[in-house]
């Protein structure tokens, strides 16, 4: 049987280490900017108007994953981690949690969902890791709310990026049985929704247009979640790859003294088909 343990533990353990010392300072220098004295534009802040900064930080640490650099990483992590206690301290001020809620908070969570960890629970692969976890939460939910409305597609984040939400969504469907029974079947749905925007295309609504296009792109998450591609990392691979071919464009119109609006499009496509070897 595996040791069971605790948040009680997991704090005792951290104190002995002597690890929280720069947390502390990060939690006292927080609270020091929001105090009367402190500075004026942190005190104006609300968790709506930090929103955004929340948002960048998570790209900016993505950004130097991508760019495997280490520095930036630590950097981004800590802007990261700095908006948690932000967000936490506002909270706090407004009596509804503190920073020591969250951290207790995650805490429960990860030992209660990770009982082949910290419980009796025996798993041979991520994969039932994965559906224990789904399992878990289920029970979660169902004990926070116990209504007869609810639906499987609870708790996913609306204003999480499009493609992302997508993945979610039909991931939650394909759980309980809702999807294609092959990926045959998903080509064919793509080309469906495909034929049914070029239709619309031909007839001009601008209206039918924005649907069926926004049905093809969903028809492809479908697709590539079959393929077991992430569609946001992909379309952000294109997009980059974009970004550095359009340069070398920019590059060699400098280079020649040229002025991009000057040049043909024969001329880019030159370039452009160069920036490929």
């Amino acid at each position: 049987m595996k040791d069971k343990i605790n948040c009680y533990d997991i704090n005792i353990m951290k104190e002995k280490n002597n690890n929280s010392t720069s947390f502390i300072k990060l939690i006292e220098i927080m609270k020091k900017l929001l105090d009367p004295e402190g500075c004026p534009w942190d005190r104006e802040q609300t968790h709506q108007s930090l929103k955004p900064y929340l948002i960048e930080e998570a790209y900016e640490f993505f950004e130097a994953i991508d760019n495997k650099n280490k520095e930036e990483m630590k950097e981004e992590l800590g802007d990261l981690l700095l908006q948690i206690v932000f967000h936490s301290e506002l909270a706090s001020r407004m009596g509804n949690f503190t920073i020591e809620d969250v951290i207790e908070g995650i805490c429960n969570k990860l030992i209660h969902r990770h009982p082949h960890v910290f419980g009796d629970l025996d798993v041979k692969s991520s994969q039932e890791v994965l559906e224990n976890w789904e399992n878990i939460k289920k029970r979660e939910k169902n004990r926070k709310k116990q209504s007869k409305n609810s639906s499987v597609l609870d708790g996913i984040p609306k204003n999480m990026p499009s493609l992302t939400l997508a993945s979610r969504i039909q991931e939650r469907a394909s759980n309980v049985g809702f999807d294609w029974d092959n990926i045959l079947d998903v080509w064919a749905k793509v080309k469906e929704e495909y034929n049914e925007l070029h239709i619309e295309l031909n007839k001009g609504n601008s209206e039918k247009i924005e649907e069926e296009f926004g049905d093809l792109i969903f028809a492809l998450v479908n697709l590539f979640r079959f393929l077991k591609i992430n569609p946001e990392y992909a379309l952000r691979k294109s997009v980059m790859k974009f970004d550095q071919r359009f340069r070398y464009i920019e590059e060699k119109a400098r280079e020649n003294g040229q002025n991009l609006k000057d040049m043909s499009l024969s001329e880019m496509d030159k370039y452009w088909n160069e920036s490929k070897i």
